[in-house]
């Protein structure tokens, strides 16, 4: 049988891998003349950045990919495990090296906020648990389907279904759980992993940072874009077709089924279809002749970024991989991207300095600094004005927790804003993460991973279940192609 999949993002990559391993003719269509989707590269002149995703976790999900199709992980991939997840700034100078193990991280919170280590354990432990008896569910499977809520771990599972804070926001768990304003700000962060508000995410998604310090973070060799090549790499080599600048324009169907799709001008014959593309963009472009799924659709979109590229003079002892130098006013801040669609005034500001792991990414004595702060996303914003005021507020804010003047340092410089994103991702409105998970019913109402209206159409990718960024995408992927496996018998 003829698989067809639309679009090499993570997730597009990783379904072409499964289908070709289960016996499926693969053939990829993918708009721009590289795979990868947002796991790209962008370079300035002699400085490489990560054009999106900078943080990797659970690199078991993509050595699952390789050791499933029998072949070795470390032949196309290779990666390290680093012991400091993120440096933290606050404007009252408090300052915090997070490693990502569970108890030096409790060790050094201690004595930085004063705060009991017993206090932090316990809370690392509840998300432990949180993770280990609801992932099964809303991670692993499909949430659409009635053998997921028949099973015996979706049974226990929600035997405990009060201990995961579905009832209390995020920062209201966090709050309850760990006190100390500044380490109820760190961990209320997370939200942004998924673009959505800690003050309305439910608290279940306190298992985000689980997938950090629990598993551990890491750093691949050549950057995250060899996340993304050496899947390609792998389909390749498996035998996976790939065809790069066509653009699919329609996808065929007759009688309740699949029979092609439209690429290029060219009709494409295909046994099934499965689209790595935002879903919204699906059904206004390649299903306009089926029903919409409009309580889906309507549904609020996660934030976007704002992105600044900086070459920069001179390197940066205070920082590290990953750096957050945290708002005053965070409740304020998310209030602004969801509420008023703009930029608060003293916003939250990541740096990621992939130099700091990869020398080569800068020439020597500088440093290549992925600068982002949370935007709304978009919906026709004046973006030429914002980013003008947005980035004069970044460099007064890093100057200020820096000490030391930022601007005369930047020599190289190029940005990246919702509207561009959408445009180069085609990620709707530039969301990062398709709907924003600010309602305690999200998961459930993410679209699922198999169409209703029409035989042999799957979708994966961050916008459908279960959710955006790269082990999640990963997850989507093979979640649909478990579905495609019951449901065809390959030849």
């Amino acid at each position: 049988m003829k698989a067809s999949i639309i679009g090499s993002g993570i997730a597009g990559l990783a379904s072409a891998v499964r289908l070709r391993t289960l016996g499926f003719d693969v053939e990829v269509f993918e708009s721009n003349a590289y795979p990868g989707g947002k796991l790209h590269r962008k370079t300035l002149g002699d400085f490489r950045f990560d054009g999106g995703p900078s943080l990797f976790t659970m690199p078991h999900l993509v050595d699952e990919l390789f050791t499933s199709a029998h072949k070795n992980p470390r032949d196309y991939f290779n990666y390290q495990r680093s012991g400091e997840a993120c440096r933290y700034f606050w404007e009252d100078g408090k300052r915090l090296t997070a490693s990502s193990d569970p108890d030096t991280f409790a060790h050094d919170a201690s004595k930085t906020f004063g705060v009991e280590a017993e206090v932090i354990q316990s809370y690392f432990d509840h998300i432990k648990n949180i993770y280990e008896h609801s992932a099964k569910i809303f991670l692993e499977q499909s949430l659409h389907e009635w053998k997921t809520w028949l099973s015996s771990d979706t049974l226990k599972a929600m035997v405990k279904i009060n201990q995961y804070d579905l009832t209390r926001s995020m920062h209201e768990a966090n709050r309850i759980r760990l006190g100390e304003a500044h380490l109820v700000q760190l961990f209320d962060r997370f939200a942004t992993y998924n673009g959505s508000n800690p003050y309305k995410a439910p608290g279940i998604l306190n298992v985000i940072p689980w997938l950090e310090h629990g598993f551990g973070t890491f750093f691949p060799e050549g950057g995250m874009e060899q996340i993304a090549l050496s899947v390609y790499r792998l389909a390749l080599d498996l035998g996976v077709v790939f065809h790069f600048e066509n653009e699919v324009e329609k996808i065929l169907h007759q009688n309740g089924k699949v029979k092609g799709l439209i690429a290029n001008g060219t009709d494409r014959p295909t046994d099934l279809v499965v689209s790595n593309m935002d879903i919204h963009f699906v059904y206004q472009k390649l299903l306009q002749d089926v029903p919409l799924p409009k309580r889906i659709l309507k549904q609020e979109r996660s934030s976007s970024a704002l992105v600044f590229y900086w070459g920069m003079k001179g390197s940066y002892d205070q920082l590290g991989l990953h750096n957050i130098f945290f708002s005053e006013r965070y409740r304020d801040e998310f209030e602004q991207l969801f509420q008023s669609s703009e930029v608060l005034d003293d916003p939250t500001v990541y740096v990621h300095v992939s130099s700091k792991m990869n020398p080569t990414d800068a020439p020597t004595g500088k440093e290549n600094w992925f600068v982002m702060v949370n935007a709304p996303h978009h919906q026709n914003q004046d973006w030429e004005r914002l980013q003008k005021t947005v980035r004069k507020q970044v460099i007064d804010k890093l100057s200020r927790l820096l000490r030391q003047e930022i601007e005369p340092k930047i020599e190289a410089e190029r940005i990246w804003n919702p509207a561009q994103i959408e445009t180069d991702t085609r990620s709707f409105k530039g969301a990062l993460y398709g709907n924003s998970s600010n309602s305690p019913f999200a998961a459930f109402l993410r679209h699922p991973n198999r169409s209703k209206d029409l035989k042999n159409l799957y979708f994966c990718g961050g916008s459908v279940h279960p959710g955006g960024g790269i082990p999640l995408a990963l997850l989507s992927a093979r979640i649909t192609c478990e579905m495609i496996e019951s449901d065809h018998e390959a030849h």
